[in-house]
C-alpha cells in the first residue's frame, strides 16, 4: 500500500510540475482549467465552487487574495473554427495548495494532494531548521542536481557549444563574464559556486531551474536560442534582485570552499559515533 501511494504521489507530482506555466516575470504559475482536471475536477462549475471556498480560506487567513488568485479570460477553440470566451485563474503555489486542502478528499486525486502539499510544506519547515551551514550544503548539492537536468535538457536541445551556454546565464545574473566575477571576488577559477553563500546559490538555482523550463516548455533549438535564453533568463533574476532591493550576486562576499564544510561535517558526525 505505502508503494502505490509513493507512486500515485510522484505521479501528481509529475503532472502538477508539468502544467506549471511562467510568466514574462520568470514567475511561476498554474492555471485553474488544467489543475481542476489534475484533481479530478473534469466539471468547471464543481471546480469553482472549490476555487471559490480556496479564495475565502485566503482571505481568512490575512492575505490578499489578489496575490495569490488572479482572474483571467481566455479564448478557447471549440471547434468548426469557432472561439469563445471562458473564465480561468493564474494560480500561485500557495493558491494550489489551499485548493487542495479545500476540496472533497473523498476524491483520491484531492487526498494525495493534500498529502503532496503537507509533505512539502513539512520539507519546507525542516528546511528552516537547519543550520546556515547545512542550508548552504542542501542548496548546494540542490545546485549540482539541478545543473545536470539543465545540461541534460540542453544536450536534448542541440547545445554543442556548452562553455558558451553557461558563461551566458552567469553573465546575465552576474551583468559581468565568469572570469570577471572570479576576480572581483578574489577566487580561483571554478570555485564560483563552490564558494558562493546561501543567497547566492539560491539566485544560481533559480536561474538554472528557470532555464531548463523554458527551454522545455518553448521547445527551445540550437545553440544561440538556448544561449540566448539562459543570458536572458540570469538577467531576469538579475533585475527581481534589484526590484526587491536585494544585494547583487557578484557584491556577496564569498565563503569557506564548500569542501571545507563538508569535511568538518562528516568529522563532526564521525565523532559523535
Amino acid at each position: 500500500m505505502k508503494k502505490t501511494k509513493n507512486i500515485i504521489i510522484n505521479s501528481l507530482n509529475k503532472n502538477f510540475e508539468n502544467i506549471k506555466k511562467i510568466d514574462k516575470d520568470s514567475v511561476e504559475y498554474w492555471e485553474a482549467r488544467e489543475l481542476m482536471l489534475v484533481l479530478g475536477y473534469p466539471k468547471w462549475e464543481k471546480a469553482e465552487d472549490v476555487i471559490a471556498r480556496a479564495a475565502r480560506a485566503c482571505i481568512n487567513s490575512g492575505q490578499a487574495v489578489d496575490n495569490h488568485f488572479h482572474r483571467l479570460v481566455k479564448m478557447v477553440n471549440i471547434g468548426s473554427n469557432t472561439v469563445r470566451q471562458v473564465r480561468d485563474w493564474k494560480l500561485d503555489r500557495y493558491a494550489c495548495y489551499l485548493i487542495a486542502q479545500n476540496g472533497d478528499s473523498k476524491k483520491p486525486e484531492i487526498a494525495m494532494a493534500q498529502t503532496y502539499f503537507a509533505i512539502q510544506t513539512r520539507k519546507h519547515e525542516i528546511f528552516e531548521q537547519l543550520s546556515d551551514v547545512d542550508k548552504r550544503l542542501f542548496i548546494r548539492g540542490e545546485v549540482t542536481d539541478q545543473n545536470k537536468k539543465l545540461f541534460s535538457t540542453a544536450k536534448n536541445a542541440g547545445v554543442t557549444k556548452f562553455g558558451s551556454f553557461n558563461s551566458a546565464g552567469y553573465k546575465g545574473l552576474y551583468g559581468m563574464p565568469l572570469g570577471e566575477i572570479e576576480n572581483k571576488k578574489g577566487i580561483k577559477k571554478g570555485e564560483l559556486l563552490d564558494r558562493a553563500g546561501t543567497t547566492e546559490l539560491a539566485a544560481n538555482l533559480f536561474r538554472i531551474t528557470q532555464t531548463d523550463e523554458k527551454i522545455k516548455n518553448d521547445k527551445i533549438k540550437g545553440d544561440r536560442d538556448a544561449t540566448q535564453t539562459h543570458f536572458m533568463i540570469g538577467g531576469k533574476v538579475r533585475q527581481t534582485i534589484k526590484d526587491i532591493g536585494g544585494t547583487l550576486p557578484e557584491n556577496l562576499q564569498s565563503e569557506r570552499h564548500i569542501k571545507e564544510l563538508k569535511s568538518e561535517k562528516k568529522k563532526l558526525l564521525k565523532d559523535k559515533k
